[in-house]
């Protein structure tokens, strides 16, 4: 079966790839003989009532010097397509949103879209963690500084972070008492008009930030370890922390068999978790990372299970 695979993604000059879980996927589909295509969200559109995008066909190739060949784009409707990944990195904003909505309607059409762009509105990658409270740390959410501020007061080490936020920027460690708390908390909620969250400090994050994928719900036997370097408390790649694959623990499992079947419900079918220690914080489903890295230590083809699971489905 030959597929006609689009991603959607952020320019793919732009990527390492070394570590872009989308080039991951490009590659897969390539050598199962499924031909592919790239597009921005800038790429989409609505003419004539349907769903239309223009598509860039191309070639991939694992060389970081020259990673591709592409041929001149073209205007295609987006439901002539088998599958479409949305991999576009946050900010989920307006013209995400729209995004998705143009994909909804290609999707009513058949085309399959990984993840579900229903699912993509809905599941705010801060706040979808807090649909599995059993799974998380104490945790408030509020735009209020004054009820932030008593959080942290009463677990006495914090860390307090906007919503739309990824790569670990505009995190903050905060400690009661800190004389610079107030205008940390006026910072994130925009005086007031923008919700923050505030999560108990985790002292295990010095053994690094666990990030564990889901395929259709079932987690990849090994995780990545994203572990903070010098005096950085952040774990993120992005900010320059330092990745450790490891095996995952029981909790690990216990905290993706609680997370995993009600992702595969709304339609997740690539998911990242984010675990620290033994919490849930975060769970990433907007271009979840971390499969090439997995694939290079412990010999896995984490696309390669995704696009069986997803050829099943559409035979």
């Amino acid at each position: 079966m030959t597929l006609d695979v689009i991603v959607v993604m952020d320019p793919i000059g732009s990527i390492k790839v070394s570590k872009d879980t989308s080039f991951a996927l490009l590659l897969e589909a390539q050598r199962r003989g499924h031909r592919i295509h790239v597009a921005t969200v800038g790429d989409l559109a609505i003419r004539a009532g349907r769903a239309q995008v223009r598509v860039t066909p191309l070639q991939v190739h694992d060389d970081p010097k020259h990673w591709f060949d592409a041929r001149p784009a073209r205007w295609q409707a987006l439901a002539d397509f088998d599958v479409a990944f949305m991999r576009t990195d946050p900010p989920v904003d307006a013209a995400y949103l729209h995004a998705t909505q143009i994909l909804s309607m290609a999707q009513r059409e058949g085309l399959c879209v990984v993840n579900d762009p229903a699912g993509l509105r809905d599941l705010n990658e801060k706040l979808a963690a807090l649909l599995f409270p059993q799974c998380c740390p104490p945790t408030l959410v509020s735009s209020d500084a004054a009820l932030l501020k008593a959080f942290v007061t009463e677990h006495g080490d914090c860390v307090l972070k906007p919503l739309d936020g990824m790569g670990g920027r505009s995190i903050f460690r905060a400690r009661a008492g800190e004389a610079n708390l107030n205008v940390i908390l006026e910072t994130l909620t925009m005086n007031g008009r923008q919700l923050a969250m505030a999560q108990t400090y985790l002292p295990e994050i010095v053994h690094g930030d666990k990030r564990i994928l889901l395929i259709d719900g079932e987690p990849v036997p090994y995780c990545l370890a994203r572990i903070p370097q010098g005096d950085e408390f952040r774990g993120n790649l992005a900010a320059g922390g330092r990745g450790e694959g490891r095996a995952l623990s029981e909790r690990d499992r216990w905290i993706a068999s609680h997370v995993g079947p009600e992702l595969m419900r709304r339609g997740m079918r690539l998911v990242g978790l984010d675990v620290i220690g033994d919490w849930l914080t975060e769970v990433n489903v907007t271009s979840p990372t971390c499969m090439r890295e997995l694939d290079a230590q412990f010999g896995l083809n984490i696309a390669g299970d995704l696009f069986s699971r997803i050829e099943a489905s559409l035979a």
